[in-house]
C-alpha cells in the first residue's frame, strides 16, 4: 500500500516541477541557448531531472 501511495504521489508531484523547471529555465538570462537545452533533456530524466536542476544547476522552483 505504501509503494501505491508513493507512486501516485511521484505521477502527480513530478510533472508539477518539471513545469516549474522548465518556467524557470525560460526566465534565466545567464545560460545560453545550449545549457538550456541540456538542462532541458536532463529534465525529462523520470525523478532526478527537477532534483538534479535545484542542486546542480542552481535553480529554484519559486
Amino acid at each position: 500500500m505504501k509503494l501505491l501511495l508513493q507512486i501516485l504521489v511521484s505521477i502527480i508531484l513530478h510533472p508539477i516541477a518539471m513545469l516549474l523547471m522548465f518556467i524557470n529555465l525560460i526566465g534565466r538570462d545567464d545560460l545560453d541557448g545550449s545549457k538550456k537545452l541540456i538542462w532541458a533533456l536532463v529534465a525529462l530524466l523520470w525523478g532526478i531531472g527537477p532534483i538534479l536542476y535545484i542542486t546542480v544547476g542552481d535553480g529554484a522552483l519559486w
